[in-house]
């Protein structure tokens, strides 16, 4: 049996055909980290950023990702969200290098017969490229680190959270 599901028994990739699975409540959460300056923070929190309110722009940028995951994603089936949900947190303790940061954590659900990993890593990766946009001109040396599911349900597998026994 080849468990690389996207690859045919030949080796080639392929799309899954989902079409024997059953639809069913799917949520998916990833998490990520962009790590700035402390006045780059700063000036997001003060809103003193010209390209404008960067959290706001980010989160519209996360949903839109999460919208448009097929289209850059070669193999991803296209899927009818019911939600996309953004949430981003201030990361305030310097880590070895200075760096405080802005943590994302993106959530997409849907009613449908494969599940939205993809769209919740999509959204917290577009998230966070979004702010490094908006703010590059005053700090270059921002780093996206760890961008990772964290959680997904739904479907024949269930439940799967970071850090729990498989």
């Amino acid at each position: 049996m080849n468990d690389l599901t996207h690859f045919s028994d030949s080796g080639r990739a392929r799309m899954v055909d989902v079409s024997e699975k059953s639809s069913t409540p799917r949520v998916a959460i990833a998490s990520g980290v962009l790590r700035m300056q402390p006045a780059t923070l700063e000036r997001i929190r003060q809103g003193n950023i010209k390209k404008g309110d960067v959290l706001s722009v980010a989160d519209v940028g996360a949903v839109m990702a999460a919208k448009h995951t097929p289209d850059i994603i070669p193999m991803c089936h296209s899927i009818a969200l019911t939600g996309v949900n953004v949430v981003f947190s201030e990361i305030t303790d310097p880590d070895a290098s200075g760096c405080v940061g802005i943590r994302i954590v993106a959530t997409a659900s849907c009613v449908g017969q494969t599940g939205v990993e993809m769209e919740a890593l999509c959204a917290a990766n577009v998230g966070l490229l979004t702010i490094y946009d908006m703010c590059k001109a005053i700090d270059r040396g921002m780093r996206i680190e760890c961008v990772q599911l964290e959680e997904k349900r739904g479907g024949k597998s269930g439940v799967w959270k970071r850090g729990e026994a498989r």
